[in-house]
């Protein structure tokens, strides 16, 4: 076990879990940064399927993210730092805010600040839906895929876990699909 890349992780998760607020969505494009381009740790389509298992897990996204990319790094232990780390900041910081809440709920300081907050949260969503479409809708069933999950999403009573796991199925069928057209010679590669 290597106690400096376990301090490296540590360190590194607890910077992205103190310096970007809105969630897991926000997130991305610091992990992106620090991960892919600054630490060279994976790329950026381990990157993006480490976060499409992490929103498919229970759980915060964003914890789940840094435990599967910890757990690449340096196993159980890697796993283990990098999560400390991802929630090490916002521990610290909603105790604070729980010994100031009244206080700060009442500041119109503080609800002017909150405002700007959420604005900087929706552009960061947006940039991540953006990013992860780019990679992710790479064909015509990935397309089909993902404009049927909007719609069950938006206009349907049909849990998530229900549309991940349709989608998934969905997904694996076809791939099975090609691969046997593949072997018949239907298909090139």
């Amino acid at each position: 076990m290597d106690v400096r890349a376990l301090g490296e992780l540590y360190l590194t998760f607890f910077r992205i879990g103190g310096l970007t607020f809105g969630g897991g969505l926000t997130m991305l494009p610091m992990l992106k940064h620090e991960l892919v381009r600054k630490k060279k740790w994976i790329s950026e389509e381990e990157l993006l399927d480490c976060y499409a298992i992490g929103q498919c897990t229970p759980g915060v996204i964003a914890v789940n993210t840094a435990t599967f990319v910890g757990y690449k790094r340096e196993g159980i232990a890697g796993g283990i730092a990098a999560t400390l780390g991802m929630i090490s900041p916002s521990l610290a910081l909603i105790t604070l805010i729980a010994s100031f809440f009244q206080t700060l709920v009442d500041n119109i300081w503080f609800q002017h600040a909150m405002m700007g907050i959420k604005g900087v949260v929706c552009a960061l969503m947006l940039n991540t839906v953006i990013t992860m479409a780019r990679k992710s809708l790479v064909n015509l069933v990935c397309v089909t895929v993902c404009a049927m999950s909007l719609v069950l999403a938006l206009f349907t009573p049909v849990p998530t876990i229900a549309i991940v796991a349709l989608a998934g199925l969905f997904g694996g069928a076809s791939e099975l699909l090609r691969k046997k057209r593949r072997e018949k010679g239907g298909l090139q590669q």
